[in-house]
Order: C-alpha cells, then sequence, then structure tokens
C-alpha cells in the first residue's frame, strides 16, 4: 500500500464526508493505492455514525478507531500510527483546513526524494492574527532555536512520514506538536518542508485554546531535558548538585574562618548565626544535596528501565 492517511477528529461530523470524497479524489488521480484511518478522539456529535457509514461504503479503504474519551490529538496519532499499512504515513486535520491535494507531492518528497519526514507550512493563513498568527510566530522561532530544525511551522498538522519513522517513535501527552523533534532524536536527520495551502475553517470552530502554547513552551523544554540528559540524568543533578553543595561548604568555610579571625584579634564578632550569608550557605548544601539524590535515583530508575537498551538499529548484515 503507497498511502496511510491518518485524520484525528473530535466533533466533525459536517465535514468527513467532504474530506473523504475529496482524498478519494486526489488518490484515484493519481494512481496511488491507500487507506483512510480516522480516530474519533471521543466525539459526542454524530462522528462516529458518519465514520460506520463510510466504513460501509468503503469497507476497503476506510478504518475508524474510537476512544470512549477525549484524551487528546496525540494518543489519536499514536493509536493511529500503529494500525497504519502504508509505506508512506500523512497526517491531516479533519477540519478541511489542510488540502488532500497536497498529498501527492508530499509523497513524492518521501519517496523519490529521500526524506524521512516533510512537514507542512502554512505560510498564508486565515486565522486571527492576534490569537493564533502572533503567538504562533513567536513559539515557533522558539522552537527552532531550542531543537536545532529549520521548520517554520513545527506544529502543522499536514505531515508525511516514512513508515519506519512513526513506527519507531512514541506521542504522547501533547508530544504531537513536536514529531519532528521526536524523530531527529530516535535518529530521522532528513526532515523537511513544503509550502502548503490553508484553508477557513467551514464548519464549528477551533478546539485548541491559547493554552495550547504555554504547554507548548512546558511540554518543549520536557524534551529537551529527556533528549540530554533523559538515559544519564546523574549527569545534570549530580553536576549542578555538587556544584551547589561545593558553594555551600565554601561559604560556611569563609564566615567560619572570618569569625575565627576576629576572635584572634581580640574584636567583638557577631555570631555566625546572625550572618545572612550563613543561611545562603546552608541553604546551598541543603539544595545540592538534594540535588545529587534526585540525579542518583534518577540513575537507579534508569538501570531498571525495560529500554534503557531500545536503541534504533538501522541496518545489520
Amino acid at each position: 500500500m503507497d498511502i496511510s492517511i491518518v485524520v484525528p477528529l473530535f466533533n466533525e461530523e459536517e465535514s468527513l464526508n467532504i474530506l473523504y470524497e475529496w482524498i478519494e479524489r486526489v488518490m484515484k488521480e493519481h494512481g496511488l493505492s491507500y487507506e483512510v484511518i480516522f480516530v474519533n478522539d471521543g466525539s459526542t456529535d454524530a462522528s462516529w455514525e458518519v465514520i460506520e457509514k463510510l466504513k460501509s461504503l468503503h469497507p476497503a479503504v476506510v478504518r475508524g478507531i474510537k476512544f470512549r474519551n477525549n484524551y487528546g490529538k496525540s494518543p489519536a496519532l499514536y493509536c493511529g500510527f500503529q494500525a497504519s499499512k502504508g509505506k508512506v504515513v500523512v497526517t491531516m486535520d479533519a477540519d478541511l483546513q489542510d488540502s488532500p491535494d497536497e498529498i501527492p507531492e508530499l509523497y513524492s518528497m518521501i519517496v523519490n526524494d529521500g526524506y524521512d519526514l516533510v512537514s507542512g507550512w502554512k505560510k498564508k493563513r486565515y486565522d486571527s492574527k492576534l490569537t493564533k498568527n502572533l503567538p504562533s510566530k513567536l513559539y515557533n522561532a522558539t522552537a527552532r532555536k531550542v531543537t536545532g530544525l529549520k521548520l517554520h511551522d513545527m506544529n502543522c498538522g499536514l505531515k508525511a512520514y516514512r513508515s519506519e519513522v512513526v513506527k519507531n517513535i512514541e506521542v504522547y501527552g501533547d508530544m504531537h506538536r513536536y514529531i519532528p523533534y521526536l524523530a531527529k532524536n530516535a535518529g530521522f536527520r532528513k526532515i523537511g518542508e513544503k509550502v502548503v495551502e490553508h484553508k477557513k475553517r467551514r464548519f464549528g470552530q477551533t478546539k485548541f485554546g491559547l493554552n495550547r502554547f504555554v504547554n507548548g513552551y512546558l511540554d518543549l523544554i520536557t524534551l529537551w531535558f529527556l533528549s540530554k540528559f533523559g538515559k544519564k540524568p546523574m549527569h545534570f543533578f549530580g553536576l549542578w548538585g555538587s556544584v551547589m553543595f561545593i558553594f555551600g561548604v565554601l561559604a560556611v568555610l569563609l564566615v567560619s574562618i572570618g569569625k575565627l579571625i576576629a576572635l584572634s584579634s581580640g574584636l567583638r564578632a557577631p555570631l555566625i548565626t546572625d550572618n545572612p550569608y550563613f543561611y545562603m550557605a546552608l541553604t546551598a548544601i541543603l539544595l545540592g544535596t538534594q540535588l545529587f539524590l534526585t540525579g542518583f535515583l534518577g540513575e537507579l530508575i534508569s538501570r531498571n528501565s525495560t529500554e534503557r537498551n531500545n536503541y534504533l538499529i538501522e541496518k545489520e548484515i
């Protein structure tokens, strides 16, 4: 099979038939074999009934996955990835803002140009500039700095992947925003982008609020930390714990030496506990000890993890 098209959705009953007919027309025009996997993320409208009807009309092409609750886009993508059978996997949103006309060229970039992952770039957007465009630009600029990936639209829902990519990454929480970074950390280095058409939403309203930008930054920090120190936590916590502990000890020694010098000179010296630097030094010692122990516990957990030697082997001869 050439292409698996994974469509996560939540309350998009009006657009599903239109989307499928659009996909079907494009695939037939380009002679591509395909499957469409609709992942219903706990919709409360008639989305699942529409999917069931599409399945009955197109049993060889349409597949459906239904969640009991609304778990989020990342779990929906993960389940869609695991169910996919095509050599190229394409993800797109169900709200008709992503154009299926882009799929053949995305497929070509994977198969003919050798990309592992191609991310869409909605260069011209029809969203609100204040609530989406400006925060998105700031968010993407930060993501480029942290991840080292020169992508203009990290969170674009329209992406194409080599099958090996989606089978070797785990998308969880809200990490769907950083799938290119997850792929890079898994060793897939040929990551590109393509300018894609962005269309206005025809039905309903967006399911994502401004809180996604705050969560996005927190997830970015988490991914960066895990990629750097996920398998060696002592290198971070142990280092900074040692630095703080040594700083605290030196500070206590300086305060104590100052006290001894004053006493030996016959001068009246205040109590060590009256010196604010003593408490700063004591705090540094305690924090340093806690950080060091955190790194030590992290190493124990890492050593007992079943995935501690889970490395991605590309070839073996």
